[in-house]
């Protein structure tokens, strides 16, 4: 990178050769990114076929909706990394909803904290969110995060940092309060 583009050209020349329907783009996506993908998704779902299938499914997206990734706003590896977290997450639940878990009708703590961790994720900035992916998903150290986003390590250590601190508002949940009506009013405003 000579430090003017945010993001390497690769992404932004693959992404133009998927919106003209080049399918050997899409191969060399696959390849560079489908273990990653795959990970991710049997991490979430501890399913080495659910993973497959997720894995099928992202790039299933990125093939018929190339316009969903904007290389302007993160790079490839973060996008299909982000989309196939969602999409193992999505696929737990769709499971859990059949009641093809048999432990579906019990409350899992763990699930509900993955479930809350995965919503308070998608409600942080996009630079944010991306950071702390490629820092705890795809164990990246802050500097290795700095070049992959193109920003400076100071930069990447803040967003980092306020998304660490974003997390712990979203988890903290609300503050207990004495339940008085007083309390209930204020509340409500």
């Amino acid at each position: 990178m000579d430090g003017t583009t945010r993001y390497p050209p690769r992404d932004r020349e693959l992404h133009r050769r998927l919106v003209y329907g080049d399918e050997s783009a899409l191969g060399e996506a696959y390849d560079a990114y489908g273990a990653l993908v795959r990970a991710v998704a049997r991490r979430v779902t501890g399913s080495a076929a659910v993973a497959d299938e997720v894995t099928q499914r992202v790039f299933t997206e990125l093939w018929t909706c190339p316009y969903a990734f904007e290389p302007g706003h993160g790079s490839l590896r973060a996008w299909l990394s982000i989309r196939g977290h969602h999409g193992a997450v999505v696929r737990a639940r769709e499971a859990a909803a059949a009641g093809t878990d048999p432990q579906a009708a019990v409350p899992d703590p763990a699930e509900e904290a993955r479930t809350a961790l995965h919503t308070a994720l998608t409600e942080l900035p996009l630079p944010e969110r991306e950071a702390l992916h490629l820092a705890c998903f795809a164990g990246r150290t802050y500097r290795q995060v700095a070049v992959e986003l193109g920003i400076p390590e100071a930069a990447a250590t803040a967003r980092l940092r306020n998304a660490l601190d974003g997390l712990a508002d979203r988890l903290a949940g609300p503050p207990t309060g004495s339940g008085s009506p007083a309390d209930e009013a204020r509340d409500e405003c």
